[in-house]
Order: C-alpha cells, then sequence, then structure tokens
C-alpha cells in the first residue's frame, strides 16, 4: 500500500466546540399568588409599613395633642398616648364665642361646595369645548388658560381684586370668597388632556349622525367618560378652597369667617397659646376631608390610575 493511501483512509479529529461564555444567573422573580399578583417581597413590606408609619403619626399626634392638656404636649419627654380630655376640648372649642367654629364650618362648606361645582362644570365644559370643538380663537383662549396657570394671579391681584369688593360692597360677605374663584384654568386644562384621550371623536361624529346637539353629547356622552377625573378634580378643589386663608381674612371679619378664620381665632383668644385648643381645632377642621376620603376614596384612586394610564 502507498503512503498517499495510507494517509487517505487516517480519519481526521473533530474539531472541538468553541467555549461558551458564562451563563447569567437569572433573578428570581417574586412568588407568584394564586390570582395572579405578585407577592411583595420583606423589603417592600418594611418600605410600605415605614411609609404608613409616616403617614399617620401626623395625625396620630395632632389627637394626642388635642386629648391632653397644654403642659403635657409641651413637656419633655412629650406625652405619646392620647388623654382622656377630648370631649371636653370639643365642647369648649365649639362652644367658644370668639371662635365661632360653628360658623366658620357652616361658611366653609358652603364657600367650598359651591366653588367645587362652579369648577368642576365649568372645567368639563371647557375641557370639552378646547379637546372637540372647533372654533376661532380656540387656541389663543388655551393659551391664556395656560398662562393663567404659570403667573400667581391671587397673590398679584388680591389689591385691585380686593378694590373691586370695595366697589361692590362685597366686604364681609361670602360672595366675595366665592366669586373669585368659581373658575380653574388647571381643571380646564385636566380635563382638555382627559377628554382628548377618553373619548373617540367617531363617537362624537356618531352622535351627530344621530341627530345629538352639542349640549346633549356633553351631557350623555363627555360626561359619563369624565366622571373618574370629575371626582379627582372635586376632591382637589375641595381641600385647595377649604384650607384657603389669604383671602378670606382680607375681605371676612371674625364675626363672620370660614374655619381656618375660626381657628386663627382659637388661637388667638387669650394671651399664651393653648396648643390643645388649636388642635382641637385643627381636628375639627379635617373632619370634612377625611369623610371625603372615606367615602370617596376607591373612586379617588381609580381616577389617578386611569388618568395616568391615559
Amino acid at each position: 500500500m502507498s503512503t498517499a493511501t495510507a494517509s487517505r483512509n487516517v480519519p481526521t479529529p473533530a474539531p472541538r466546540p468553541a467555549p461558551q461564555p458564562p451563563r447569567k444567573q437569572r433573578r428570581k422573580r417574586p412568588v407568584e399568588s394564586g390570582d395572579g399578583v405578585y407577592a411583595p417581597t420583606v423589603f417592600t413590606r418594611i418600605g410600605l409599613i415605614a411609609v404608613s408609619v409616616l403617614s399617620i403619626f401626623p395625625l396620630y399626634w395632632m389627637i394626642v395633642i388635642a386629648s391632653t392638656s397644654t403642659s403635657n404636649a409641651s413637656g419633655f419627654p412629650p406625652a405619646l398616648i392620647p388623654g382622656g380630655n377630648l370631649g371636653e376640648h370639643l365642647r369648649q372649642a365649639l362652644a367658644d364665642p370668639e371662635a365661632n367654629l360653628l360658623l366658620g364650618l357652616r361658611n366653609s362648606l358652603i364657600i367650598t361646595g359651591i366653588v367645587t361645582f362652579s369648577v368642576v362644570l365649568i372645567s368639563t365644559l371647557g375641557g370639552f369645548a378646547f379637546a372637540k370643538l372647533r372654533f376661532r380663537g380656540s387656541k389663543v383662549l388655551m393659551a391664556t388658560v395656560l398662562f393663567s396657570m404659570m403667573v400667581p394671579l391671587q397673590q398679584l391681584g388680591i389689591v385691585p381684586l380686593y378694590m373691586v369688593m370695595v366697589e361692590l360692597e362685597w366686604l364681609d360677605t361670602l360672595q366675595a370668597v366665592i366669586l373669585p374663584f368659581l373658575i380653574n384654568g388647571f381643571g380646564i386644562f385636566m380635563m382638555r388632556q382627559y377628554v382628548e384621550q377618553a373619548v373617540p371623536d367617531e363617537i362624537i361624529e356618531a352622535a351627530r349622525i344621530d341627530g345629538a346637539t352639542t349640549l346633549g353629547i356633553w351631557w350623555r356622552i363627555v360626561l359619563p367618560a369624565l366622571r373618574p377625573a370629575m371626582v379627582v378634580l372635586a376632591l382637589l378643589t375641595f381641600m385647595l378652597n377649604w384650607n384657603e386663608f389669604l383671602w378670606p381674612f382680607m375681605v371676612l371679619s371674625g364675626e363672620n369667617p370660614t374655619i381656618q378664620l375660626a381657628i386663627r381665632q382659637l388661637s388667638t383668644a387669650t394671651w399664651s397659646a393653648d396648643l390643645s385648643m388649636i388642635f382641637t381645632g385643627t381636628l375639627i377642621s379635617i373632619i370634612p376631608i377625611a369623610i371625603l376620603f372615606v367615602v370617596f376614596g376607591r373612586q379617588i384612586v381609580g381616577g389617578i390610575m386611569e388618568g395616568s394610564t391615559k
């Protein structure tokens, strides 16, 4: 056998496979519960508990001071357990003739209710008009609305606005506090953005073909779609006007106060500040807002989440 024939019969070695890079270890996914929702980790639970404690502690501290004496509240170390004087302090605060807390509650409910209703109504109308209607000057008007959000009109216009109230002889009346806040630029802008995403043009065109008027479209189609956003806007407007202090302080007197002015009267009723009475009045003032959160909490969270996804 020749050398060439022997070399052809020798098998060639198989090529070695290329070295593979080390595989990255995948992170373990959270344990999935039975309903398809991943269970939070230990660190998530600790973080949520810490945030909850930090959020609830100011309210708890207010109740502690309102239910104890000023000496215990201002001492060191301060009292951390509620006392037994909350009921007595509530009776004293509500019966204080100089503070007029009950009158302040009534006035604030009237003012805030009218302003909230007006802001939500006008904002839904304006947002629908700017988002879905085509008319001359819409861009200029929308730019004016945005400009009103950038400039603090209340602080800059407080002097001329006060002069207007003097000319109208509206000082120490509720309409002086109601009229300047009936329209909110933020509400119009918020509703415009929401209408553009929540109400398709095809539905409006179909309603027009069926013979619906513009107000009919707003009432039957737009308002049901805007319900989550309306709840959020109503709560924000209610809180903003309920806590308003500067403008009511300018135009109202201590005989016809809002709740914030009544708390101020409660803090200045004596020569030395009574912390227990001040915090008792503050506790009374947050009751309406707390009721709103309890009753409409689920709708508020749902409206915020739905608006964020849109």
